[in-house]
């Protein structure tokens, strides 16, 4: 199994998960963060990082959502840039951090 990022990350980013994993999984688009499936170890070192809670486990979550994150952690990751060092999150941030189902709000350009 892999982990897989969620929209609790959208209009967010913060990138404190990006410094613990060991196999630099992470890709990073313009508001938002996946993991590769096919690169994860399934360690879970990133999960307790995320402020947010964005990233689960795939076999935690519903299979209607696993589906739809694992296509959209799995698409998005073949076509971003890899992450490997921690960064500021968005600006506006804190706004977004307590909003849920912000999937219309993700950006694959």
């Amino acid at each position: 199994m892999t982990h897989l990022v969620t929209d609790s990350c959208i209009n967010c980013k913060y990138t404190d998960c990006v410094a613990v994993c060991p196999v630099d999984c992470f890709y990073e688009g313009p508001n938002f963060l996946v993991i590769n499936p096919d690169e994860c170890i399934d360690c879970g070192v990133c999960i307790p990082e995320c402020p947010v809670n964005a990233i689960f486990e795939e076999g935690d979550l519903p299979e209607d959502d696993r589906k739809y994150w694992f296509d959209i952690n799995k698409e998005l990751s073949e076509n971003w840039n890899i992450i490997v060092k921690r960064k500021d999150p968005l600006p506006d941030h804190e706004q977004w951090k307590d909003v849920t189902d912000k999937r219309n709000l993700l950006r694959k350009e």
